[in-house]
């Protein structure tokens, strides 16, 4: 499994120490009101999600990394790649994503790891563009997307929760990290 160093950030495989962790952040209604339908996720909703993230690296060769800090130790969150069966309008379709805990916004770090995902998706999964889907007003978001020099390509709406949904893009050919 692939590990990702940054100057702050370790981007590696989940543990099974991470599910408490995870839990804790799914659980936080603030970090969740941009996801799906707005509802947090309990330990068992993690549990499963965690298990179909581990899937998807068997499946498709890539996935989301756990996010750890590297002064402590401490995951933080995720970030990473994943095909988005969710919007099938968009299919074929790698999107970058990240969740990362309250505690943790606004200091750069969602930034750093999907810069690092995005250089790591173009150099080793020779991926040609990655999308990143974020729900309308989601204004962190669509900073971390735009501070990865990603366009704003549709605007749609979620199928099953009939959420505004912005797609923002970027050629990986073009990127200059």
């Amino acid at each position: 499994m692939t590990e990702i160093l940054t100057p702050r950030l370790l981007l590696r495989q989940w543990q099974e120490d991470d599910l408490m962790p995870m839990s804790e952040i799914n659980a936080d209604p603030a970090v969740m009101q941009w996801i799906g339908d707005g509802s947090v996720l309990d330990l068992e909703q993690t549990a499963d999600a965690l298990e179909r993230w581990e899937e998807e690296w068997d499946d498709e060769g890539f996935g989301l990394f756990a996010v750890e800090l590297l002064g402590s130790g401490e995951l933080i969150g995720f970030t990473g790649l994943s095909v988005p069966h969710f919007l099938p309008e968009v299919l074929p379709a790698v999107e970058a994503g990240w969740r990362l805990g309250r505690q943790f916004w606004g200091q750069g770090y969602a930034s750093e790891a999907a810069q690092a995902v995005l250089e790591w998706g173009l150099q080793d999964r020779g991926l040609e563009h990655v999308i990143s889907i974020c729900r309308a007003g989601n204004t962190a978001s669509e900073n971390v997307a735009h501070k990865l020099g990603m366009a704003l390509e549709r605007e749609t709406t979620h199928p099953e929760y009939g959420t505004p949904l912005n797609v923002y893009g970027i050629d990986l050919t073009e990127y200059v990290g």
